[in-house]
């Protein structure tokens, strides 16, 4: 949660015709994640999902997307963000594009009432601004697996290539064992992203870990699966253990 929330003096959420609480859900990418709420239902049961993207207001049209896709792309050097479009197609972006978006979606979720926002990426963001809690799944992930693998070397699946420094460099600092990191893109077409999956999680166990986590909002329940299946190691997804830390943000609310 950013620091900057005073959550007890925040106004009350407006509430719909559904009197469930509201959990906001905001994608880096585009809502809604049709990938996202087959997994994320079942973890939230009573909890109205209000879905909400940092890149829903821009146009990805034909005549469009390329100079979008210009505008939203990393600096120079710059670890890239990955995430998913409303067509499925995968878009590559630059936290300095995408951290005013986020904060415009945060907006628009709580306007339909959500008395928690859940930011659905495991980058490493600065403080999003929300007049109620804004749980970011970086450290909610990261503190989570940190618990459960004590000094064990931990194995890192994430989506691009170039983010394998940075990923790397990030959970070195938290975990006492060995970390290495491999990259397999969760919005490749499925076969092609099962088969990359399994690729690295078996690099990633012949290569000594313990445990393997797949850091990013974007690995399935079934992409899980593939992963155990080629590793024979035990495999923790990023978006439960983010999604499970928020619902009980949700149900901590009157």
């Amino acid at each position: 949660m950013s620091s900057n929330q005073p959550v007890a003096s925040a106004p009350p959420a407006d509430r719909t015709s559904d009197d469930r609480p509201a959990l906001g859900l905001v994608t880096i990418g585009q809502a809604p994640r049709t990938d996202l709420r087959p997994d994320a239902e079942p973890l939230l049961p009573g909890v109205r999902l209000v879905e909400h993207g940092a890149l829903d207001e821009d146009d990805f049209t034909a005549g469009a997307e390329a100079a979008t896709r210009r505008e939203l792309a990393p600096e120079p050097g710059e670890a890239p963000l990955v995430s998913r479009l409303r067509d499925g197609n995968a878009v590559v972006l630059g936290h300095g594009a995408v951290v005013p978006r986020m904060e415009r979606a945060v907006a628009r979720a709580e306007a339909e009432g959500a008395v928690a926002t859940l930011l659905l990426c495991t980058g490493h963001f600065p403080a999003i601004q929300g007049s109620r809690p804004v749980l970011f799944a970086e450290p909610l992930v990261q503190r989570a697996v940190a618990a459960i693998v004590g000094d064990a070397p931990v194995g890192l699946v994430c989506p691009h290539p170039d983010q394998v420094a940075d990923v790397s460099g990030r959970w070195v600092e938290l975990l006492p064992g060995r970390v290495t990191a491999a990259g397999a893109n969760p919005y490749a077409p499925a076969d092609e992203a099962h088969q990359q999956i399994a690729e690295a999680a078996r690099e990633l166990a012949d290569g000594g870990a313990a445990w393997l986590v797949l850091d990013c909002i974007g690995y399935t329940e079934d992409m899980r699966r593939t992963a155990a299946r080629a590793a024979g190691r035990p495999v923790l997804l990023a978006r439960s253990l983010a999604v499970r830390a928020a619902a009980e943000v949700v149900a901590a609310h009157p």
